[in-house]
């Protein structure tokens, strides 16, 4: 297997920005959902914030990203679907935070602090959109990752580039989770995350698209890029082995640990063309999917594609590149069972 394609979202639930190679970092990829934008919504003259996903606010995916690391920058374009102008705006890829307000944002039961944007980038977006929106920047802050360890099943086989000295021993892998020892950072230190949904990384296997393929009529075809991953694996031999993906060896060193499955909400519907929800076939994937894809105890009404991922702490740091071998070194022997802390269910937590 290889490594197909890496992609970021400077901010969250835009168009992916396509890398060659990356830097391994336990809080995700460089520049990865970094940002986030809000609704501003006036309620007998109090504003409240809401925070804005592709799931509910469809015309997200009409806005284009390009990093570019010589200026520090990256450029977001708008395609308006009405065959209005395209417009576009520069933003700082690591602002100048000293002197912006600090706002607060909750994802999932997981707060953290954020600096809303100069009011330039935010009244461009508002613009856009057609309403008023804030750019918010999450800097030095992070979220706690909820999910709860103890939760999932533990029965893993070691791969064969692994062997018995493998840097998990199955005993002390048992006994972290267990223990409810957080993930993907060898310590009982919460694992932190940014604007991601859940977890760092989102880990997809491309062979199981000819999955997804098969329930489309002939000619119809289905973006991979919808399910919005950062790493998309090649070559494996059947569709669905990711569900099983327990730690991937990438280019022989770095090493990804594949935790959790990742449940699928209406984003998958979205027409990327038109900024809104999918007619046809392609526009009915969720409930396709829903017939035999709901292989997740913990989240038993929703289909699934694809691994959330952290990074081995001895990774921390690596870099991996498009083309790397990919092994798989250690698999589970059933499906693990996704959990949140605090929440039973977790409506708006897919990837976007």
């Amino acid at each position: 297997m290889l490594i197909e394609k890496l992609y970021v979202y400077p901010i969250k639930s835009l168009r992916a920005v396509p890398l060659d190679s990356a830097t391994l970092t336990r809080f995700g990829f460089h520049y990865d959902r970094d940002f986030m934008i809000l609704q501003v919504n006036d309620e007998n003259g109090d504003k409240t914030l809401k925070n804005m996903t592709i799931a509910a606010f469809n015309q997200m995916v009409r806005f284009f990203q390009e990093v570019d690391n010589d200026r520090g920058t990256f450029k977001v374009t708008y395609e308006p679907v009405d065959g209005g102008e395209s417009k576009h705006i520069d933003i700082p890829l690591a602002p100048d935070t000293s002197e912006l307000e600090v706002i607060d944002i909750e994802m999932h039961k997981s707060p953290t602090k954020a600096y809303k944007m100069d009011e330039k980038y935010n009244d461009w977006l508002s613009e856009c959109f057609g309403y008023e929106t804030v750019l918010a920047y999450i800097g030095e802050n992070v979220r706690e990752v909820r999910m709860s360890s103890d939760r999932y099943k533990t029965n893993s086989t070691n791969g064969a580039s692994n062997g018995a000295g493998g840097w998990l021993s199955s005993v002390t892998s048992v006994a972290s989770k267990a223990t409810g020892l957080v993930l993907g950072n060898g310590s009982d230190k919460p694992s932190e995350i940014k604007f991601a949904d859940c977890a760092p990384y989102l880990v997809v296997s491309s062979k199981s698209m000819d999955d997804v393929h098969s329930r489309l009529s002939e000619g119809e075809e289905f973006d991979i890029i919808k399910f919005r991953p950062n790493v998309i694996v090649s070559g494996a031999e059947q569709p669905w082995e990711e569900d099983y993906w327990a730690e991937l060896t990438v280019g022989g060193q770095a090493k990804l640990e594949c935790e959790h499955n990742c449940p699928r909400c209406v984003s998958i519907n979205i027409d990327y063309n038109t900024g809104a929800q999918g007619t046809g076939e392609t526009g009915a994937m969720l409930k396709k999917l829903s017939k035999d894809r709901r292989v997740d105890p913990g989240m038993k009404w929703s289909p699934i594609f694809g691994r959330y991922t952290f990074v081995h702490p001895e990774s921390e740091g690596q870099g991996i590149k498009v083309g790397d071998e990919v092994v798989v070194s250690r698999k589970n022997t059933d499906h693990t069972a996704f959990d949140w802390k605090g929440l039973s269910t977790l409506p708006e937590a897919r990837r976007s």
